[in-house]
C-alpha cells in the first residue's frame, strides 16, 4: 500500500498545512516526507488529503484453495511460492482453529485443517499456468485437496471464506474480547515463527485462531478471552508478548500493518 501512496496534504502542529509531494512518478528530491508523516501516526501532523496511485485491474484471475497437514507445510509453501518468482497477487493462511470457526459460522463443512488461499493474476493463460506451477510446489509440501476457480462466481464464494474469518472467529465465543496480534517477520523466518507460536497457542486454555498474509511474512492471532476473568486477559498479553518477542528476535516487527497506537508502544523501544 505504502509504494502507492504519491503524497500527502498534512496539517503540522503549528498550524501550517504542508504537501509532501509531486504527482511524478518518482522523485529524489529532500527528505521522504510521504512516508515520514505516514509512520508517525499523527503525532508529527494531521493528514486532510491523499495522493494515491491507482492499478489497472488484471484481465483475468484465478484462486486456488489448498489443505495442508501443518501449519509449517502451509507456510513453507507461502515461502517456496513468492521464492519462486510466480506471480502471485494474495496468500493466505488461516490454521484449523480459523476453519472451525468459518465452519461453525456459515455452516460449511471445511476440513478442519490448516488451509492456504491464492490468488494468480494475468492473461488467462499465464494465471493457470502460474496456478499449475503452485499446485505443484504444494504437492511436494504435503498438500491436498488443490482446487482453483476461474468463474466469477466461484471466485467469490471460494473468497468469502477468507473474507468471513474475523467475524467468524469473534461468533466463536461472542461474549468474550479478542486481542489481535500483528507480528511480520521476515519472510524466510515465517514457518518458523508460526510453528512456535502455535505450539504455545495450542497449549494455551485460551481460543486462538490464527491468519497470515503469508507472502508478506505477517500473521495475525485472534485470542479470545473473557474480559471478567482478569487471569484470561494476563494469558492473553503473555501469548501476545511471546508471539512479539519472538519476531523481533527474528528482525521481525511487532505490527505489520496496524500500527503502534496505544497496545504496542511497550515494544517499539525494543524494536
Amino acid at each position: 500500500m505504502r509504494d502507492n501512496v504519491i503524497n500527502l496534504q498534512a496539517v503540522l502542529p503549528d498550524g501550517d498545512v504542508v504537501k509532501t509531494g509531486s504527482r511524478a512518478r518518482k522523485s529524489a528530491a529532500g527528505y521522504d516526507l510521504t512516508r515520514l508523516i505516514i509512520g508517525s501516526e499523527g503525532t508529527l501532523g494531521v493528514i486532510t488529503e491523499v495522493t494515491l496511485r491507482l492499478q489497472k485491474l488484471p484481465s483475468h484471475s484465478v484462486v486456488a484453495m489448498c489443505n495442508f497437514q501443518t501449519v509449517k507445510d502451509a507456510a513453507d509453501v507461502a515461502i517456496a511460492t513468492m521464492h519462486s518468482g510466480i506471480q502471485v497477487s494474495r496468500v493466505e493462511l488461516l490454521d484449523e482453529v480459523q476453519i472451525r470457526a468459518i465452519n461453525m459460522a456459515n455452516g460449511k463443512s471445511l476440513p478442519e485443517v490448516p488451509t492456504l488461499m491464492f490468488e494468480f493474476i494475468g492473461t488467462e493463460a499465464y494465471a493457470l499456468e502460474q496456478t499449475l506451477l503452485v499446485q505443484k510446489i504444494a504437492a511436494e509440501h504435503h498438500g491436498s485437496d488443490f482446487v482453483f476457480v476461474e468463474e466469477p462466481n466461484a471466485k467469490e464464494e471460494l473468497w468469502k471464506i477468507r473474507k468471513e474469518a474475523l467475524w467468524a472467529g469473534f461468533a466463536m465465543k461472542p461474549d468474550h474480547e479478542a486481542m489481535i496480534t500483528d507480528v511480520c517477520v521476515p519472510l524466510s523466518r515465517l514457518a518458523e515463527c508460526i510453528s512456535v507460536s502455535k505450539q504455545l497457542l495450542d497449549a494455551s486454555p485460551l481460543t486462538c485462531l490464527v491468519i497470515a498474509h503469508a507472502g508478506d511474512g505477517n500473521f495475525h492471532t485472534i485470542i479470545l478471552f473473557d474480559p471478567t476473568q482478569e487471569e484470561e486477559r494476563r494469558e492473553a498479553e503473555r501469548l501476545n508478548h511471546f508471539m512479539v518477542h519472538t519476531a523481533l528476535s527474528m528482525e521481525g516487527t511487532c505490527t505489520g500493518e496496524h500500527g503502534v497506537g496505544t497496545g504496542k508502544m511497550k515494544y517499539l523501544e525494543k524494536e
